[in-house]
């Protein structure tokens, strides 16, 4: 094999999976698919369980690159990044910044505010303490987020007030920041975003209280809508906001926006993921599938994001 497809240019290739966030076993998960998909692409890899691990290896100069599948702290916050760019080796997806504002909501929605585009009123929180003074501030109902945590870990629906304390408490014990949201009634949508292309969006449905953990990695009764069934030229409106909030906050290479369409047809952007899943139940792949890429293409070209770092 030669020319761009050779997959010698990638080098020694460090997947990255596991570590020690309240995601690990989805990025357990999803290292499975891409190790078989490197495997059949023919680039030498190691499998590297930890961000720490990582690094200790990268240190004693055995990799060139790293295709990064953590999730959550310490891979997809900026820590990891930035410490691969002080070694000169590069990785897959979004660099320092961009890591670090997507990571945190509440950073997200900030910038997303200034920039004039669409995202739900909001509060924040540190103690439940402060449950009624945001209530009094935003009416019912809400969503209640760890403002640093994935996979709607911690989150939580709240329709009254005196559920609010409580749900404000479950989510500070993943974090000392909460995010609590205004709910949008209508659709959830999600926009893969692969070099700077929307991928088909799809609609999420499901019969649970919202799109939690369970739905996205272990019930069998939700539905996606791909495509979405959305008029052309509705979707194509929306793959413009969703491409805008990715590059607002820098991110670059591959990931993910997720977004909500009230009854009004009113968009409302909840936030973006860096380094989605790749298991699979994951989206990333289901888009990319009806747009003709397979799941090994998908796997080339992310690592192939790693080469303009």
């Amino acid at each position: 094999m030669s020319g761009d497809r050779d997959p010698r240019k990638f080098g020694h290739v460090a997947l990255v999976i596991g570590g020690d966030s309240a995601e690990r076993e989805v990025s357990l998960r999803g290292g499975r698919a891409v190790t078989a998909a490197l495997e059949r692409l023919g680039i030498q890899f190691s499998v590297v369980d930890g961000a720490r691990r990582l690094l200790e290896q990268v240190a004693a100069g055995h990799y060139d690159r790293v295709f990064n599948l953590l999730h959550g702290r310490d891979g997809e916050d900026g820590a990891l990044q930035g410490a691969l760019r002080i070694y000169g080796v590069p990785v897959t997806g979004s660099g320092v910044l961009a890591s670090a504002l997507t990571m945190d909501k509440l950073q997200s929605k900030r910038v997303w505010k200034a920039c004039g585009l669409p995202t739900p009123p909001w509060q924040e929180a540190r103690s439940a303490d402060e449950a009624s003074a945001i209530a009094a501030a935003l009416p019912p109902p809400w969503f209640v987020k760890p403002a640093r945590e994935g996979s709607s870990i911690g989150m939580s629906r709240v329709d009254t007030v005196d559920a609010l304390g409580p749900a404000i408490e479950q989510a500070l014990s993943f974090d000392d920041l909460v995010l609590v949201e205004q709910l949008i009634q209508g659709a959830e949508y999600t926009a893969a975003i692969l070099d700077a292309t929307v991928l088909p969006l799809i609609e999420l449905e499901t019969p649970r209280e919202f799109y939690d953990y369970e739905a996205k990695y272990e019930s069998g009764d939700t539905r996606y809508r791909c495509p979405s069934g959305l008029p052309s030229t509705t979707e194509t409106e929306l793959a413009k906001l969703c491409l805008q909030a990715f590059e607002v906050l820098g991110t670059t290479g591959w990931g993910r926006v997720d977004l909500m369409v009230d009854r009004s047809g009113q968009p409302w952007l909840l936030e973006v993921n860096t380094t989605p899943g790749m298991t699979d139940h994951s989206l990333m792949p289901m888009a990319a599938q009806a747009a003709g890429i397979g799941f090994d293409e998908l796997v080339w070209r992310i690592l192939d994001t790693s080469r303009s770092r």
